[in-house]
């Protein structure tokens, strides 16, 4: 199968990104928010979606350094940067600061991401809200930690289409501004650095995205690319320790969190080997035709289609629940109670009489996300997202930054923390009586 033919079954024309050239353009890559199942809950709307393909763009609009000013009178940074170029200003005192000013760079492309919706971010990301997922609405954030300008990725437009990420993103005057309290400093070499206040943060896997791939190590990226050990809280004011054998390429499989949002970055030749949409639908089919049913009811069991269960409002009769302690997959029943308060967190197995949650089954819909192509055997706890299991034992050991300095594993579907003792439960349907 070309690639092309590939591309097509996994992801519709409306997902393709509005800067793609021509019929058959170079894609470096794609941007996928964790904490959404396919798309957002009230749908993907623009530059506002839940995953962002980059494309070799018909005219590179690459940056890079050029000119350095050392000025010691704000009308002076004033001057510089109302120039119409680019440039990032460093701040060092009122009247002390240096603005570096990029030129035009013809082998690379530049893509921003950020909170702000003006014109120079490419992909606009908001706070993803842990669980607020199937059949919901979206839960509006009071304050944002997502930065309006958050950050760039810098692509090679001549294979191998190398990405970089740096730290902070061009606002609608070509301007990056790092005030008096942010932290910054003059390198060794003699060129300006710093970070932005929240940070942002970047994992890659060791091993690449397959089911063998172990968690690397969180580190933070500067404004100028450069790799740092994390600040003893998120915005601190002293950077962490320059880590000198790493750099900001993006590997298959990265994680790029944003402090309010993380992404995972997938390459062009690791989505080839992702399951495609019409395979995850197969999967469906083919646990719907084994007629899985409920050992209480006796009822037949299917999972809703993909493009249903994603936008339903309630469940449906058929929808499958499971018991997380043990795995036994049931129908709907109000059997075994233990909690008056919290109906469906302490409920008994018919089965083999385990207590714990119970919760509807949900099928994991967002493709990028799987490590392999295998059946939607386990499901993640306490959340109910299903997936296959390789899929979810890797995502289960993936630390995922929480707040301004915890971690913790979650549900990539919904973004839900997984439980201390249990991430995921191998799921037991009984098949057909007669």
């Amino acid at each position: 199968m070309l690639v092309s033919e590939a591309r097509s079954l996994m992801f519709s024309s409306s997902q393709e990104e509005h800067c793609a050239p021509s019929k058959d353009p170079v894609e470096y890559g794609e941007l996928v928010v964790l904490g959404y199942n396919g798309s957002l809950p009230n749908g993907d709307r623009g530059r506002r979606k839940s995953r962002f393909a980059l494309y070799k763009r018909t005219k590179a609009n690459g940056v890079k350094p050029s000119t350095v000013h050392i000025l010691n009178t704000p009308q002076a940074s004033k001057a510089v940067n109302c120039k119409g170029q680019h440039s990032i200003s460093y701040t060092l005192s009122r009247n002390h600061t240096v603005v570096v000013e990029y030129c035009h760079d013809k082998d690379t492309d530049m893509f921003q991401i950020g909170r702000s919706t003006e014109s120079p971010i490419d992909f606009v990301v908001t706070d993803t809200v842990a669980g607020g997922q199937e059949g919901g609405e979206e839960t509006p954030i009071t304050q944002s930690t997502i930065s309006r300008f958050a950050c760039r990725v810098v692509c090679e437009r001549n294979p191998p289409y190398t990405a970089r990420i740096y730290a902070a993103g061009f606002d609608s005057s070509k301007n990056i501004f790092l005030g008096e309290k942010a932290a910054k400093w003059k390198n060794p070499d003699g060129h300006m650095d710093g970070l932005t206040t929240n940070g942002v943060l970047v994992m890659h896997p060791r091993g690449g995205f397959t089911e063998e791939s172990k968690p690397g190590v969180w580190r933070e990226i500067s404004v100028c690319g450069d790799v740092y050990t994390l600040r003893e809280t998120r915005s601190a004011q002293t950077p962490g320790k320059l880590v000198e054998h790493e750099n900001n390429v993006l590997q298959d499989g990265s994680l790029v969190d944003l402090c309010g949002a993380t992404l995972l970055w997938r390459t062009a030749e690791g989505l080839f080997h992702t399951p495609t949409q019409k395979h995850l639908e197969a999967l469906r089919q083919e646990i719907n035709a084994a007629r899985p049913q409920c050992p209480v009811g006796l009822n037949t069991l299917a999972f809703p289609s993909m493009q249903r269960g994603r936008a339903l409002a309630s469940l449906e009769d058929k929808q499958p629940w499971v018991y997380l302690a043990c795995g036994h997959v049931h129908g709907h029943h109000n059997w075994g109670h233990r909690s008056e308060q919290e109906p469906n967190a302490q409920r008994e197995c018919p089965m083999c009489r385990v207590v714990g949650p119970y919760v509807p089954l949900w099928l994991g819909c967002e493709p990028a996300f799987y490590v392999d192509t295998g059946a939607p055997t386990h499901a993640f706890v306490p959340c109910g997202h299903v997936c296959s299991e390789k899929s979810v034992r890797y995502w289960a050991e993936i630390p995922l930054p929480h707040g301004t300095h915890a971690f913790h594993a979650a549900c990539p579907f919904c973004a839900t923390q997984l439980g201390l003792t249990q991430g995921w439960s191998k799921l037991i349907f009984q098949g057909p009586v007669d």
